[in-house]
């Protein structure tokens, strides 16, 4: 027999309804979020499906989290869906609560089940590369705001040392600052002592940047009180710390991931297009996945990266807008692409120049650029075919003619 679970997922527990019937609720409660409470459910679910695990449909509000990982390993049928799609079927009267939202979903699953995608079990080391590119991003987002911080603390008290090294992020300014935060104390270095932690430090050509280095630390800028300079060591200190740290961890990830997508049997093919390195290639490799079933159309895929602008009319208003419901993981990353293109494929500088002289801005002509890229990833990644621009070209004459 048929049932259909609508879950609702809430901090610390779940509120499940379950149907057998539309509309008619066979059950209806909470469930702790605790493995003894979620294997106990799984018991009552296949006693009311007669054991038949694919008679089981669960509707749900994520596709991420432990509970999706748990659900997907039950053989049941999980269809996750966008928290839009419930509020979008909630009464007019604003009326919300889990257990309606759960009974919404039940609902769903009984009337609109062949609008939805099944999640389907995917690959592990895809898993692996989809959330090293995510926390490889995020980690990127993490440096460069320390990095501000510390440049912000700088500013307050020790200008000299900006001047002193042209990069403050860099390894060896960073170990210089751990060495010296405070500007008295590195004023009172000696240029034979400058260069000599320099070669230390194997910095390039050390004999040459040491007086310059030294000079810089000499000049009488602005200074703040004393009271302030000591406290502002302290928070350089931590931050040149933190940073330090978050450098070594994410140079570590980084070499990790690049052997991963190395390994992977279509890291060639998003390596064949102008622009793309490791890093964008394992961002696109992570969007499209291995699955080649996943997207029947380009149009899909570009829906996912926000690419393709969404048509708002009512009346005789009339407007296009940029897309906001999508991956932003997979959006920066085409974008990126579409970006270094511009230097490397004369069509793709040709078809952003005319898209500016237009009228319309940057980042707007980068989204078109990178939609166009979208359907040639697209159409690589279905066929397998590294990217060929001699025939992209004839393709696209031959199309226009």
């Amino acid at each position: 027999m048929e049932i259909v679970v609508g879950w609702d997922w809430a901090d610390g527990h779940h509120d499940v309804v379950v149907q057998d019937a539309p509309g008619h609720i066979l059950w209806a409660g909470q469930i702790d979020h605790t493995r003894e409470a979620l294997e106990a459910l799984e018991g009552r679910l296949l006693a009311w499906a007669h054991h038949v695990r694919t008679d089981v449909h669960v509707v749900i509000e994520t596709s991420q989290g432990l509970v999706v990982d748990w659900l997907s390993t039950t053989g049941f049928w999980v269809y996750p869906v966008n928290p839009k799609v419930s509020e979008a079927r909630r009464k007019p009267s604003g009326a919300k609560t889990d257990r309606l939202d759960a009974a919404i979903l039940a609902r769903l699953g009984w009337t609109e089940r062949d609008q939805l995608r099944p999640l389907r079990p995917a690959d592990e080391a895809w898993i692996e590369l989809r959330q090293l590119t995510r926390i490889d991003e995020d980690l990127t987002q993490q440096t460069t705001r320390l990095t501000n911080q510390l440049l912000a603390a700088l500013k307050s008290y020790y200008p000299q040392v900006l001047a002193a090294f042209a990069d403050i992020s860099r390894p060896v300014s960073l170990a210089f600052l751990a060495t010296w935060p405070d500007p008295q104390e590195a004023r009172r270095l000696t240029v034979s002592e400058v260069m000599t932690w320099l070669r230390q430090h194997r910095y390039p050509h050390a004999a040459k940047a040491a007086p310059r280095i030294w000079s810089a630390l000499q000049q009488r800028a602005l200074e703040a009180s004393p009271g302030k300079r000591r406290a502002q060591v302290w928070a350089v200190r931590a931050l040149v710390a933190q940073l330090q740290t978050l450098q070594t961890e994410h140079q570590a990830l980084r070499e990790h991931l690049a052997e991963l997508f190395l390994a992977d049997p279509d890291a060639d093919l998003w390596m064949s297009v102008p622009g793309v390195a490791v890093t964008v290639g394992a961002r696109l490799q992570a969007g499209l996945g291995p699955d080649r079933d996943r997207f029947e159309r380009a149009e899909a895929v570009q829906a996912l990266a926000g690419t393709s602008p969404v048509l708002y009319q009512s009346g005789k208003l009339k407007r296009v807008h940029m897309r906001r419901a999508c991956d932003k993981h997979f959006r920066a990353a085409v974008h990126q692409l579409a970006f270094t293109s511009l230097s490397r494929c004369a069509w793709a500088r040709a078809y952003y120049d005319q898209y500016r002289a237009r009228g319309h801005g940057h980042h707007a002509a980068l989204r078109a650029l990178a939609n166009v890229w979208l359907r040639i990833l697209f159409r690589m990644w279905k066929t397998r075919q590294p990217y060929d621009e001699a025939r992209f070209l004839a393709d696209r004459a031959r199309h226009a003619a």
